[in-house]
């Protein structure tokens, strides 16, 4: 039977366990992907817009899937398949691969993010920045 009791007192005795292991792990991997995903974001946007038609298409084709599939499914294939296919390679803890796909997923926004906005900048704009040495 349900008592209330028995919840306050499961939340009192465990709180540190559960909540604060959690805060933890989950400001951890957010400050991990925000930082990798820029970097990764970043080479991913310019490599967008490059010149070079397969490196265009291949950044394109990796935005697409990855924004394009749910993250939880990215999560399951990175914890669960990629140990296993790269066990020869890699030996890598749970949360590296967690944090890998994390990053892999935050690189895919933030790569739309940065070709947005570069791209949002008018032409007459950036040949007045040229013009004056910028």
């Amino acid at each position: 039977m349900f008592k209330l009791s028995n919840v306050v007192m499961l939340i009192k005795n465990y709180w540190q366990v559960f909540l604060l292991e959690g805060v933890k792990y989950t400001l951890i991997l957010s400050a991990i992907a925000v930082i990798f995903g820029a970097i990764i974001g970043s080479l991913l946007a310019f490599g967008r817009l490059s010149k070079f038609r397969v490196l265009r298409w291949f950044c394109e084709a990796y935005t697409e899937v990855i924004r394009g599939t749910p993250l939880l499914l990215q999560l399951y294939l990175f914890v669960l398949v990629c140990p296993n296919l790269f066990s020869g390679l890699f030996h890598l803890s749970q949360f590296t691969w967690i944090a890998v796909s994390l990053c892999f997923n935050s690189g895919a926004y933030v790569s739309e993010i940065i070709r947005s906005g570069i791209q949002s900048v008018d032409k007459g704009q950036t040949e007045a920045a040229r013009s004056l040495g910028m």
